[in-house]
């Protein structure tokens, strides 16, 4: 499964969410399971319980710098599909490199 999240502290007060946003990222990076970090999401791709465990662990990071976060998810769960992260990019590239 994808799994999109976007975690940042609300209510604690600072124009700047980097740092507790970056804390989340470190996070994900260190649970060694695929994933992309953008403008707006990180994405994670795994097993439902890997992948959620992750999810809490930054959220969980957030709220210790901050007294509320807003957590928005957003899953693609396609059961026996891997290398889904790249692969569904690489799908529409093809498709767009066809227009050329």
């Amino acid at each position: 499964m994808l799994v999109a999240f976007s975690v940042s502290p609300a209510g604690g007060g600072s124009e700047s969410v980097s740092e507790a946003v970056a804390e989340a990222v470190r996070i994900v990076r260190a649970s060694g399971l695929p994933n992309e970090t953008n403008s707006m999401f990180t994405t994670i791709e795994g097993e439902w319980d890997e992948v959620m465990a992750v999810v809490k662990r930054a959220t969980d990071a957030v709220l210790a710098s901050a007294p509320r976060a807003s957590l928005v998810i957003k899953a693609d769960i396609r059961p026996g599909h891997v290398g889904q992260l790249q692969a569904k990019v690489e799908r529409v590239e093809e498709r767009l490199a066809q227009d050329q």
